[in-house]
């Protein structure tokens, strides 16, 4: 059955350019070009072999990543890759590394916060990879909380150097016993409550340690560690430092650096390959001129002062990646979505009649209502994510121009978007894992580990909750504003809607304050919010010339499933506030039955315009030929427990239990 193609069929029923679809769907000609030449030379390329991952101990799994990593730079520079080429081969390698934060975070970092003479010196050592960096912010009692961080880096104008000191944690003896996740005394292991109830507990245990950067724990020989500047006594907030961490000679860590990797993560490959660390500072000094002095800047005599460039430029920064998140929403959301709508193809349960075939799973309605929905999601996306490039382009350029008027609508889709799409996508994985039934629970079937490597960004850069109430923070500003004479601009951008709700102003009520008590309702209004930028963007993209017959209409029924699902999703609200009726949510949900069925000829041909080779699928349920089941079937003897007919353990355990050779202990 191999090399046949058992979703031939499928794909002759599509009634659109399935070419033209890729194109949309990578951006561009140039783009699409990029990223089939790469993904194709990783998939044919032994050496990036995956499939094996979830059968590797966490030391075996941590050292073939470092080989592929070192492997794929290898390649990039025998290759002389570009810099897009380099970023793409990088990403369908398809292993988290130390190798993301490098070039996501610590070059980002240097580029927009430090100075040209800082550049100049770090970021040709950075590109060459003669350096390794992380981004240290996190520590282990303070995440989104950044003005909470509690590691300090006091000027010393004697020595022109700055101490980076882990205040809280004032033994070092403390920090081993943390690290070893055990406490002795006198020999016997000593729990957590007695510690706390003895004191020693509440005296130390004040978090100042960074805890979770990517490519701390063993790798990483710089960071971009952020701490409260303090100079002449005086604080000025919280600032970034080049910190060296390990000998360029022999990696081992520097004097009054203590550094580990903080163990085992969720799921069984997924984020152990990566080496989240962590980190204290024992008055580490660093030169002065290793502080990120783009915007704030301390000179030789220990005066703090503020440099021509606008503070908020550090923003730009969170701009950036918060909108490369969204990108991934987009990835690890087809992803899943291409796995479960080629496996639902394949598979086939219930309905024969006269001994005919059974009904396809992609046949069921159940299966369509909670399938398509999802095909809509990863589209509609990738849209945002193309809008939240432009929208970086045009902030940094009126940045760069002292334009701050739309820094604050900036920060609050990024950071609202990050929080939809990628608990959108995290939730969307698990469905689709779902909707693949029993198999979907095999490694092989790549859902668990996509859904272990996602996960995280639920979390991480800014948690989803906190970053929905920056956006209602925002969006209740801008409802302040509303009328007010004090204000003659009116609201633009993604907020411009806001002028055509004249009732808004009619129907305010006179509380003053409680944004905390609200905060529960004020979070579903920021998700609302940013559902509607997701919705009128993709409407807009709908707006722009399409190439390729029948690719706009298709597009359209996804657009109009994503939003209409919507509706019915949040039917309760919006009949609750008179939005709709209850005869026009029975009209959208007869809508949707009719949008399905447009999709299910389709849906495969829509997958396909992923263009994802198996190798970044990592999926025998979702690889293109849907040849299954001899693929599991063979996949299951190759488990390292199939190596032996007769189990280790056997003669120890199994036996005599069967024999009734298990002998009473004596006491």
């Amino acid at each position: 059955m191999e090399g046949v193609d058992h979703l031939a069929h499928e794909r002759n029923k599509s009634e659109f350019d399935v070419d033209a679809m890729k194109i949309v769907w990578a951006g561009s000609p140039h783009a699409f070009d990029v990223s089939d030449r790469i993904s194709k030379l990783v998939a044919s390329d032994p050496g990036f072999r995956k499939d094996n991952r979830s059968t590797l101990s966490r030391k075996e799994l941590f050292k073939n990543t470092l080989r592929k990593a070192a492997y794929a730079w290898k390649t990039i520079v025998d290759l002389r890759l570009s810099e897009e080429e380099a970023a793409k081969l990088r990403f369908y390698v398809d292993e988290p590394a130390f190798t993301d934060l490098h070039w996501g975070m610590f070059i980002p970092a240097i580029k927009g916060q430090g100075t040209e003479e800082q550049q100049q010196k770090w970021l040709p050592l950075a590109y060459k990879m003669q350096i390794i960096g992380c981004y240290a912010q996190t520590e282990l009692g303070h995440g989104s909380n950044v003005q909470g961080l509690e590691t300090t880096a006091t000027f010393d104008s004697q020595t022109d150097e700055f101490i980076i000191h882990s205040p809280t944690l004032t033994s070092s003896k403390y920090l081993s016993l943390l690290l070893a996740s055990v406490m002795t005394w006198k020999g016997s292991p000593v729990p957590f409550l007695f510690l706390s109830q003895s004191g020693f507990y509440n005296s130390c245990f004040h978090c100042s340690v960074q805890w979770w950067p990517g490519g701390l724990g063993k790798v990483a020989t710089h960071a971009i560690a952020y701490a409260r500047l303090i100079v002449g006594g005086r604080e000025h907030g919280v600032h970034g430092f080049i910190v060296q961490l390990r000998s360029l000679e022999d990696h081992s860590p520097l004097l009054g650096i203590t550094v580990g990797d903080i163990g085992m993560k969720f799921g069984n490959g997924a984020y152990n390959t990566m080496d989240n660390g962590v980190l204290q500072f024992d008055h580490v000094r660093i030169p002065r001129n290793q502080m990120l002095m783009r915007v704030s800047q301390v000179t030789c005599e220990g005066k703090y002062k503020q440099s021509d460039v606008p503070r908020q430029l550090v923003y730009g920064t969170m701009v950036y990646v918060r909108q490369t998140i969204v990108a991934d929403a987009s990835c690890a959301l087809s992803r899943a979505v291409c796995i479960a709508t080629r496996y639902s193809a394949v598979r086939r349960q219930f309905g024969s009649q006269n001994g005919g075939p059974e009904t396809q799973v992609i046949d069921y309605k159940t299966q369509q209502s909670r399938l398509f929905p999802l095909l809509a999601s990863a589209y509609a996306f990738r849209f945002i994510g193309e809008w939240l490039k432009w929208l970086y382009a045009d902030v940094t350029q009126r940045l760069q121009a002292n334009d701050f008027s739309t820094l604050p609508e900036a920060h609050a889709c990024t950071a609202g978007l990050k929080s939809l799409t990628t608990t959108a996508t995290a939730d969307g994985i698990e469905e689709c894992r779902k909707l693949c039934g029993g198999h979907g629970y095999l490694c092989s079937s790549g859902l668990p580990e996509l859904f272990a490597v996602y996960v995280p960004a639920c979390t991480y850069e800014g948690d989803n909750t906190v970053l929905l109430l920056q956006v209602a923070r925002f969006l209740m500003k801008t409802v302040s504003q509303l009328g007010s004479r004090l204000s003659s601009k009116k609201p633009v951008g993604t907020i411009a809607y806001m002028t055509r709700v004249e009732h808004l102003m009619q129907c305010r009520c006179g509380v003053q304050r409680g944004f905390a008590e609200l905060s529960a309702d004020l979070v579903e209004a920021a998700v609302a919010h940013c559902q509607l930028i997701v919705v009128s963007k993709f409407i807009e993209k709908l707006q722009q010339e399409i190439p390729g017959k029948g690719v706009k209409q298709q597009l359209e029924v996804l657009c109009n499933i994503y939003a209409l699902f919507l509706l019915h999703k949040h039917q309760g609200d919006f009949l609750s506030t008179g939005c709709i009726t209850p005869k026009h949510a029975a009209l959208a949900n007869d809508e949707l039955r009719s949008l399905y069925s447009q999709v299910r000829p389709n849906a495969i041909a829509l997958v396909d315009a992923f263009n994802y080779t198996d190798h970044y699928l990592g999926s025998i349920l979702g690889c293109y030929d849907g040849n299954v089941y001899p693929k599991l079937y063979e996949a299951a003897w190759k488990d390292p427990l199939n190596e032996s007919v007769v189990p280790d353990g056997y003669h120890l355990y199994i036996r005599p239990l069967l024999k009734q050779e298990i002998r009473t202990a004596r006491l």
